[in-house]
């Protein structure tokens, strides 16, 4: 058996489209998507019309609920994500899936799913971890942390995604794995990433995919979608995040919290004179696809 899954598209259709073809001429048997289908990117309503097309499972990532919340101004978000203008992106997302009715789509998401093919060690995938969906499972998890998820829901494979950023980890006999994100990866190489894990005699077998994709067209929906003009400075690092496999916007978010500062163009500007080590070049990241071994 061939298990894709795959996550954090974020509204990048080109990207997930070549890992779609990529998955497809691999002769893939089942494909779970594993939240955060929508928003950051401009294309959320393309995407999850093209994931209903192909019947794949999916679950709910935090930015899914995040435009659920926007849509139904929920008490549970804060006020400023309802009136601050520098959220004004992610309104601008839920208001587009709202416009294209796929909101309920993303209302109906499990926050897990699981793998049992008869007689095999089953796999548990959900978007952060099985106890929450912002509970990313990355390199600085603790023990302490893996055992008490596992405890709670025990598996002999447990897949996450959320950190943008592929892991592949042993504790006990429980195999811990990051899907990394086909829209937007954080580990300084641009290409849709997604893990393939594939079942053999001695039980599942890792493999992490990345997909060289049209990066340029998905920069380009930015502009003529009208996200860019009317999202501001989030749409701006959003789509930067795209354009250089980094993580901007929640290292920009601690600094200015612990800085007193609001979230704008000028703290911005002061945040990049101060951490001038996160805006460095980037290096090219080749434009072939490849299978990057555990």
């Amino acid at each position: 058996m061939r298990l894709a899954v795959l996550a954090d598209v974020h509204g990048n259709l080109p990207a997930l489209e070549a890992v779609l073809a990529d998955a497809e001429r691999n002769a893939v048997d089942e494909l779970v998507v594993n939240g955060d289908l929508v928003n950051r990117g401009p294309q959320g309503a393309a995407v999850v019309a093209r994931l209903l097309e192909t019947g794949a499972r999916l679950t709910l990532g935090n930015h899914d609920d995040l435009m659920r919340m926007l849509a139904d101004v929920d008490d549970a978000l804060p006020e400023e994500f309802h009136r601050s203008p520098f959220w004004r992106a992610n309104r601008w997302c839920a208001e587009e899936l709202g416009r294209e009715g796929r909101l309920d789509v993303l209302r109906a998401l499990p926050m897990t799913v699981r793998v049992r093919p008869k007689g095999a060690p089953g796999v548990l995938i959900a978007h952060g971890s099985p106890r929450h969906y912002r509970e990313g499972i990355g390199p600085r998890s603790s023990d302490a942390t893996l055992s008490e998820i596992l405890e709670m829901h025990p598996t002999d494979v447990l897949v996450g995604s959320h950190t943008h950023v592929p892991l592949h980890r042993r504790w006990g006999r429980t195999l811990v794995l990051n899907s990394g994100a086909v829209g937007s990866p954080f580990n300084g190489d641009g290409r849709a990433q997604y893990l393939w894990l594939t079942l053999g005699e001695d039980g599942w077998c890792p493999e992490f995919r990345r997909v060289a994709y049209d990066v340029a067209a998905a920069l380009e929906a930015y502009e003529t979608s009208g996200y860019l003009e009317d999202g501001g400075l989030l749409a701006r690092l959003f789509r930067d995040e795209v354009r250089d496999a980094r993580s901007y916007l929640v290292p920009f978010q601690m600094w200015a919290e612990t800085s007193g500062e609001a979230l704008d163009e000028g703290s911005f500007e002061r945040f990049r004179r101060a951490r001038p080590d996160r805006f460095g070049p980037v290096p090219p990241w080749p434009a072939t696809t490849a299978s990057v071994a555990p």
